[in-house]
């Protein structure tokens, strides 16, 4: 079996009971429908003869009846089945998506992965269920009516297996084409959904630069090839469905040719080629299923194969963490839904760290080495480039370092489990992100068991209650698609009041107050001195004011540091430092 063909069968199995009940459900109805033609004969046979045809025709009545609601009830089955198989398969890729290690998903385009648990997981409700059905129930109806024609005439049925031969061989040519142009098709969707998720992503940017229809172009063109590659997998399904309904009318047309013959001969009655005719006539969509079922099948491995793919990326292990923890903001008490966090501010110490973000690109860090002592400011400062986000990048181990050592309380982070390591710690990133939801949901994300006073409290920190107090919601007012019905200083306060709810011992701001007005900046940089006295607080930062009452000043240049000391110590000792602070530390206000 390939590849696709068993990730196909991985995603089938958990349901092997309920769709084993529908197609057991179709089976019986098909059954029911085998029994018909006979029941016609019986009925033509009596009226032949004369006689009454009561019992026959009330045994076809019920036969038919009975064939339809069991058939009908299979169906309902399968279906189900195929919902559930679609929600498992979607569940297991959002568990799998959330779980990615960094690296992976920056390699990768969002607006694709995005198709694999939308488009392609869909295809699996259409495909896999109804696929196994015609598999099954159509390979038994077909062998058993191919006997039952038998049984009334050889000679026709020789004719007939001519047809089913000739279409076996159409399927087995055409069969792997559907499967190819169908997993094209799916690419080209996920192309096109990551080509619309870029221009999503930078909207404003987009209408900013007068761009829309340059952007509306590089769409089109996806689009194009989407319906290009849909259209190349939709001729080859039309093949094989156009030549099996010919092929099976003219079996039609010459059963009937040579039937009529065989009457004329006496070789068999009129009753006979009737029943024959009606066996054919039910073999015709029995065909036609199981070329149908191949078809799907194929599209179903294609699909199945594209949601491997990213089943196969590399995740991190995410471990549960202890629960109960003490409140580092206003020392209030813990509770169940909250991450353990240690009352010790965290130590952090870089040994000789190496690092580049991918093989053969420059490395970022060279020979990198300082420690930070528990508690205090620590700023990173240095020109643009020379890796101070990449330091709190390797301290929430978003990356792991080529070489040497990168340490939380003197043990290295590779060795502390990845879900104790990042509930210790607090980070707002450089571009402060919002997400799309109310901003009650963003200030909890990672504390969801937060207080209404805790969350008050962290406002009042931040000085965004009276943002708050003014909104139509209040906390549950929506904050739009990335945050963007809020300005960019509210977003960076969203952003640390965020971090100060999940009671870090160490907080990690990456320029998190470039955005504030100096009333709101210099507010917050009290805020963050008091917080300070009791967590570690480790800063990015290109304004002077917000290193000069810094514990500690680590200044970074082409990728190690170039030296560690106060504001003052550092405007005597180092030229770079005292040409940066100068320049208002990059002309930083």
């Amino acid at each position: 079996m390939t590849t696709a063909v068993l990730a196909l069968i991985g995603h089938l199995r958990p349901q092997r009971g309920r769709m084993t009940a529908g197609v057991l459900l179709g089976l019986l109805g098909s059954v029911m429908g085998l029994a018909q033609p006979m029941a016609a004969k019986q009925v033509m046979d009596d009226m032949g003869r004369g006689g009454p045809a009561y019992g026959p025709v009330i045994a076809l009545s019920v036969l038919v009846a009975a064939g339809g609601i069991l058939a009908g009830l299979g169906h309902y089955v399968l279906d189900r089945s195929a919902e559930s198989i679609v929600c498992a398969a979607r569940r297991r890729l959002i568990d799998r998506l959330l779980a990615l290690r960094v690296p992976v998903v920056e390699r990768t385009e969002p607006g694709d992965l995005i198709s694999r648990v939308t488009s392609d997981t869909a295809l699996l409700r259409h495909s896999a269920p109804q696929a196994v059905s015609a598999a099954v129930t159509g390979t038994l109806i077909t062998l058993a009516t191919v006997v039952m024609m038998g049984l009334l005439d050889a000679v026709l049925l020789g004719v007939t297996l001519g047809v089913i031969a000739f279409i076996g061989v159409v399927v087995a040519v055409v069969a792997p084409r559907i499967g190819r142009a169908t997993r094209h098709t799916q690419e080209a969707v996920g192309r096109m959904g990551a080509a619309l998720e870029r221009a999503l992503g930078a909207f404003r940017t987009i209408k900013a630069s007068g761009a829309e229809r340059q952007e509306a172009g590089a769409l089109y063109r996806a689009a194009e090839h989407a319906r290009r590659t849909g259209v190349r997998a939709a001729a080859w399904e039309a093949v094989s469905a156009t030549l099996s309904a010919v092929v099976v009318q003219v079996c039609f047309l010459v059963v009937l040719g040579v039937g009529g013959a065989r009457v004329t001969s006496g070789a068999i009655g009129v009753s006979t080629l009737v029943a024959f005719l009606l066996y054919l006539f039910a073999l015709a969509p029995r065909i036609g299923q199981l070329v149908e079922g191949v078809g799907q099948f194929q599209i179903g491995s294609a699909a199945a194969a594209r949601i491997r793919e990213v089943e196969n990326l590399e995740t991190e292990k995410l471990e549960a963490v202890g629960l109960g923890a003490e409140d580092d903001l206003h020392g209030g008490e813990g509770d169940a839904s909250r991450p353990r966090a240690d009352p010790l501010p965290a130590r952090v110490a870089f040994r000789d760290v190496h690092f580049a973000y991918r093989p053969g690109l420059p490395q970022v860090h060279h020979r990198v080495s300082f420690t930070v002592p528990g508690g205090g400011l620590t700023a990173f400062v240095g020109p643009s480039g020379t890796g101070k986000t990449t330091v709190f990048s390797l301290i929430e181990r978003f990356y792991d370092p080529d070489a040497g050592q990168v340490l939380l309380d003197g043990k290295d982070v590779r060795q502390w489990p990845l879900a104790e390591l990042r509930a210790a710690i607090g980070y707002v990133e450089q571009d402060t992100p919002v997400l799309a939801g109310t901003l009650r949901e963003n200030l909890t994300l990672g504390a969801v068991g937060a207080t209404e006073e805790e969350l008050r409290h962290a406002l009042r920190l931040v000085r965004l209650d009276g943002v708050t107090d003014r909104l139509p919601r209040g906390l549950d007012s929506d904050v739009g698609h990335r945050g963007s019905r809020l300005s960019g200083g509210e977003r960076q306060r969203v952003a640390i009041a965020r971090a100060l709810l999940r009671r870090p011992r160490l907080l990690l701001l990456d320029e998190a107050t470039s955005q504030l007005d100096a009333a709101n900046e210099a507010a917050l940089r009290d805020t963050i001195t008091d917080i300070a006295g009791r967590i570690t607080v480790l800063v990015v930062a290109h304004r002077l004011s917000t290193v000069t009452t810094a514990d500690r000043i680590v200044v970074m240049e082409a990728g190690h540091v170039r030296a560690v000391g106060t504001h003052a110590e550092l405007l005597e000792a180092d030229t770079l430092y005292r040409e940066l602070a100068t320049t208002q530390l990059l002309n930083g206000r």
